[in-house]
């Protein structure tokens, strides 16, 4: 036996972390693939990543989906609707106005789709043999950065939405995902597996293909805040459970500075994060441990949730009712959340307000609504209340 199917499970998942979109959620199984014996537990795995056997623990093995009994929350919406197939991996424009998400609705291998956020029609962006995943929509919303292993393994892409073929912008045999753009659009954030490593890296790269890359810190999922040089990334602890933690870093002349833990627990893994427009928030998801007490339990039981949380690391708020597999967060410009669910039994995009929001604006407490001074009516939909969805932790 390797050496590194003797680590414990949840070892192996940290070190070996993600190779592409999918989220193993249920019986993750070790590095290599090897499954425990007497191991018989279901996986639930993002339909975009079903026919590439791929999870976000690195398991390649996770190939058996599981359905999930469809529950309405207060504020939630539905924004796609597919009964072969599923969508996953959402992104908005700057306006909050057209959802870009990966879609196995057509064919067996993920493409990629957008549409408008409150319209029904469907434009296809991408169209290849292989699988097109996470995309990015550039700040200037005309270009969409997404991860591809058209070239034979993961790589970063950028597409134009007014047509022509997509440009690569990384290459080589590592595996390199999940892009992010710079506030100014002209670099990328990514991580890299490197060819015969065990361990994910943060790299920024020029956005031009060519163009100069540079590593920063070790991590998976980074995001670029929208106006700043902060990143925010999840980073697996190197004792105890060793699962994932979300933090942040800023960068001080192009130089990585004052990593800073956000968000931990002894209880669940905390991965895929994401900024707020203004900065002051971070959503992420929440997977449950494997019980150590159990010999066979090698990951989590099926379930994970949306969060949101300040960025000062206080407010804790869950946005989903501990039922299903919702995962990739993403905010909208009215601080909307979109992410993945599985709910109705197919990966779906839906969306929920945080409770009490009522888009006061910049100076507005973001649990409360109430801001320094009164503010406007509530947009569409804002007056509706989340509270029977929403717990809050540990203000």
């Amino acid at each position: 036996m390797a050496p590194e199917l003797k680590l414990p499970v949840w070892a192996r998942l940290a070190r070996v972390g993600v190779i592409g979109a999918g989220l193993c959620l249920a019986g993750c199984t070790g590095f290599g693939g090897v499954r425990p014996s007497g191991q018989h537990r279901r996986h639930a795995v993002v339909a975009a990543a079903r026919a590439n056997n791929i999870s976000l623990f690195g398991d390649p093995n996770a190939t058996t989906e599981a359905s999930y009994s469809s529950r309405t929350l207060v504020a939630s919406r539905r924004h796609t609707f597919t009964e072969l197939g599923g969508d996953s991996d959402p992104d908005l424009d700057s306006e909050g106005e057209k959802l870009v998400f990966a879609s196995t609705r057509h064919s067996h291998n993920p493409d990629l789709y957008f549409k408008s956020v409150s319209g029904m029609a469907l434009t296809q962006l991408t169209s290849d043999p292989a699988s097109d995943i996470q995309p990015a929509f550039h700040p200037d919303d005309q270009r969409v950065a997404f991860t591809s292993n058209r070239s034979g393994n993961w790589d970063i892409w950028v597409v134009d939405l007014q047509g022509g073929p997509p440009v690569q912008v990384t290459d080589g045999l590592a595996n390199e995902i999940n892009p992010s753009w710079s506030p100014d659009g002209t670099k990328l954030v990514y991580c890299r597996l490197p060819l015969g490593g065990g361990q994910w890296e943060l790299w920024i790269a020029d956005a031009d293909a060519g163009g100069s890359k540079k590593f920063i810190a070790y991590g998976l999922f980074p995001e670029w805040a929208p106006a700043t040089n902060a990143i925010v990334f999840q980073r697996a602890r190197e004792r105890g459970s060793q699962a994932f933690s979300i933090w942040s870093l800023s960068l001080v002349d192009g130089e990585p500075r004052f990593p800073t833990e956000l968000a931990s627990s002894p209880l669940k893994a905390m991965i895929q994060p994401t900024w707020s427009p203004d900065g002051t928030r971070v959503a992420f998801v929440t997977v449950n441990l494997p019980d150590p007490m159990e010999t066979d339990s090698v990951g989590p039981n099926g379930i994970s949730d949306v969060w949101v949380i300040n960025a000062n690391g206080r407010g804790k708020l869950r946005l989903t009712d501990g039922r299903s597999a919702n995962y990739a967060p993403v905010f909208s410009a009215d601080n909307r959340i979109f992410f993945t669910s599985s709910r109705s039994g197919h990966d779906s995009i839906w969306s929920v307000l945080p409770a009490g929001h009522r888009g006061g604006g910049a100076g507005a407490d973001w649990l409360t609504g109430r801001g320094p001074k009164k503010t406007g009516p509530p947009g569409p939909g804002l007056g509706v209340r989340a509270q029977t969805a929403a717990v809050r932790e540990g203000s």
